[in-house]
């Protein structure tokens, strides 16, 4: 406890400001972060105090219109990919530009301080540590309001701003890098960052920081996105071909008790776990509440139902009822607990634990590096293990084959278009993929990331209360609501919008 009233405070002397100003104040009497133990506290900010997962998840094909009668304005604009600028509630696109921001800022006065405390090796692990952060923010920020990553066009599309400096005035003025320069940034501070990060200095919140796994778990997905499929083959090379205790286990996680599922899901002693954090976010709220959510239709017709089991069996991923209808259902993955700032008016703030990376991530983007570099053999038995760990009574003769994936995931014309060339086998095996990724991380918004990279086309209906379809949505290839508006505090000080 008194760690983390030490970051805090560090926190708010180093970026004070409100969640409407974008990179804003800058105190006039900062603390002097002059010592390895102030940095090392000072990084416990250094990642997003807000999350992604609600926006991303309600615009994916994961979510559909429950037919109830209350509407969250925040979640019909995500399900309708219509994300207001001016948004800045907590789980909303512009709370977490900020909270990115405000890490960004952190992690850019930690480098400054020990550039100042002259660069010791002994504050290599404080180095690594914020340069992955620092790394990490900015992707999230350029997979959510830029275009997809394609390098034939990254060089003139509009990215983000890649802040590396700490502030130093009220309101600094800042323009939008192009997506290339943003992913080369990002490239150079994964790879720095990757040489200094370390298991050692941080052994009683290691999962809560970027530590050696989880770092190689970003870079994998950062070089996923890139397509460099030999890099994410070293990455991920020490996860082997057959993980055996490294997964998520389902079934022991469907023999907790409803109270401690969620807890569970996101707790540190999970093996799979490797990075996990705790934003100001009622995100678990929204998968029972929300109209546009996972309903009872998606989960028996076109997700979790046994005849989407490559094995024809039941998934182990165990889902509930939610919410007053009954409409929804649920996997019970976050968990939400409240920190009063003040007992006695009974007033304070959410908090939940998700999880940012996990060895189930990465083994799933090892086995697409295979793939893609045409060891479908490898391939297929990594395939079989992963989802034999997910379907419910699993044996020996459920024997993964390439035709049983050629056959349960048929190529069709111009589906998964990502910018590099897949060949009809290749396309088979990237479907099966990312369908398993998709049920595995249902509710975590994961699966925005990929149809957006893979440019799948989705439609979202929405239904009158006689349960007749009064609009459908569709989010063409290409869609420039592909990403996400610039929030309005931001282009109010000079960012350059997205086109619409």
């Amino acid at each position: 406890m008194k760690n983390i009233k030490i970051a805090l405070s560090l926190l708010i002397l180093v970026s004070v400001s409100s969640c409407d100003d974008f990179l804003s104040e800058t105190p006039d009497n900062r603390l002097q972060i002059d010592t390895p133990e102030k940095i090392s506290e000072l990084l416990a900010a250094a990642y997003p105090d807000g999350t992604y997962i609600e926006l991303a998840e309600t615009m994916t094909d994961n979510v559909s219109d429950n037919k109830s009668s209350l509407v969250n304005i925040n979640n019909a604009q995500s399900y309708n990919w219509d994300l207001q600028d001016d948004q800045t509630g907590r789980d909303t696109q512009g709370f977490y530009w900020n909270a990115a921001y405000k890490a960004i800022a952190t992690a850019n006065q930690a480098l400054a301080s020990i550039k100042e405390l002259g660069a010791a090796p002994s504050l290599n692990p404080q180095k690594g540590e914020a340069l992955l952060a620092r790394a990490y923010s900015h992707f999230m920020l350029v997979s959510l309001w830029s275009n997809r990553y394609n390098p034939a066009t990254a060089g003139t599309d509009l990215g983000i701003p890649y802040v590396t400096e700490p502030e130093t005035v009220l309101i600094a003025k800042y323009k939008r890098n192009s997506v290339k320069e943003v992913f080369d940034f990002i490239q150079a501070d994964i790879e720095e960052g990757l040489k200094y990060v370390t298991n050692e200095y941080r052994t009683d919140y290691l999962k809560y920081h970027f530590n050696k796994e989880a770092a190689k778990a970003f870079a994998a997905r950062f070089y996923t996105v890139k397509g460099d499929w030999k890099r994410v083959l070293e990455l991920t090379d020490g996860l082997g071909n057959k993980p055996v205790g490294k997964l998520r286990d389902w079934t022991a996680y469907n023999g907790y008790d409803f109270p401690n599922k969620p807890i569970e899901y996101a707790k540190n002693t999970q093996v799979t776990n490797l990075l996990i954090g705790s934003p100001s976010s009622i995100c678990g709220r929204a998968t029972r509440n929300n109209r546009f959510a996972f309903t009872r239709a998606n989960e028996r017709d076109q997700i979790l139902g046994s005849d989407t089991n490559i094995f024809n069996k039941d998934w182990l991923i165990d889902i509930s009822i939610q919410g007053a209808s009954g409409a929804n259902v649920a996997v019970y993955k976050f968990n939400e607990y409240f920190k009063y700032t003040n007992v006695t008016a009974q007033i304070g703030l959410p908090y939940t634990g998700v999880v940012l990376f996990s060895n189930d991530e990465m083994f799933l983007n090892r086995i697409e590096a295979h793939v893609m570099t045409n060891q479908l053999d490898v391939a297929t038995s990594e395939l079989e293990y992963f989802l034999g760990t997910r379907t419910d009574g699993h044996d020996a003769s459920d024997v993964l084959t390439k035709d049983m994936v050629y056959d349960k995931y048929p190529v069709i014309a111009d589906e998964y278009t990502p910018f590099y060339s897949l060949t009809p086998e290749q396309t088979s095996f990237i479907k099966a993929i990312t369908e398993a990724r998709r049920r595995e991380f249902l509710h975590e918004g994961l699966r925005w990331f990929d149809i957006k990279r893979f440019n799948l086309v989705i439609k979202h209906d929405t239904y009158n209360q006689q349960g007749q379809i009064s609009k459908s949505n569709i989010l063409v290839k290409d869609d420039k609501r592909r990403a996400v508006q610039i929030p309005l505090n931001a282009s109010n000080n000079g960012i350059e919008l997205n086109p619409r």
